[in-house]
């Protein structure tokens, strides 16, 4: 019976499942991209918006990682970002002809699209628009006439939570008695999807990983 009721709610979805996971990724991205070009087009790079004691807009730009990071060199960490986003829809895929659950198949879709907002900016953002600077707002440049090459632009990030301060005590080694914010990275709306999703995919999708859902 509760196999039935399973079937028969899959059956009154308006969409399928890969309906679902192309309009997820589409609409983050829309958003992520939304504000990404907001802020680079009306903020100078190290501008701060405050907005609450514990939630500023802070407009850097950054070629690493999620959250600032950076170990890798620039054009080899886009072309990574690249083969591992076309992985992860070909497992989406596949994902979706087995019939897997639509929790986990959005949930990374979710990833996908933070991944695919990131690699937007990598990809185009130093092509379209010039440089962003400490006194100058940047704009919209020809194409190909912007501040960076191909695959080499920078990534955008504004969300700022400096949650509390506090000094570390004296006792501890190197960072003793030094202010310390919490919590200091600044990063996008992309890095939040991709996050927030492995935390969920964790706590919830565990038999998806290990094939025991139905």
């Amino acid at each position: 019976m509760r196999e039935a009721n399973k079937q028969m709610k899959q059956r009154s979805l308006p969409f399928s499942s890969a309906q679902w996971a192309c309009l997820t990724v589409l609409l983050l991205i829309i958003i992520d991209q939304f504000v990404k070009v907001w802020v680079k087009t009306h903020m100078t790079l190290g501008q701060c918006i405050p907005v609450t004691t514990w939630f500023q807009i802070h407009f850097v730009e950054n070629n690493g990682m999620a959250y600032g990071m950076t170990f890798f060199n620039k054009l080899f960490l886009s072309s990574l970002r690249i083969v591992i986003v076309a992985a992860l829809i070909w497992y989406i895929c596949r994902l979706i002809k087995r019939k897997a659950r639509l929790r986990y198949i959005l949930l990374l879709s979710v990833i996908v699209a933070g991944a695919l907002g990131n690699i937007i900016d990598s990809l185009f953002y130093g092509l379209i628009f010039t440089e962003s600077t400490f006194y100058h707002i940047a704009s919209f440049a020809p194409i190909g006439e912007g501040y960076a090459s191909f695959l080499t632009g920078r990534v955008v990030d504004m969300l700022y939570f400096p949650l509390f301060h506090f000094t570390w005590p004296e006792w501890l080694p190197v960072v003793g008695g030094q202010p310390h914010t919490f919590f200091s990275p600044v990063f996008n709306l992309a890095d939040a999807y991709i996050s927030v999703s492995v935390v969920a995919l964790i706590l919830f999708c565990r038999a998806d990983f290990e094939g025991k859902a139905k």
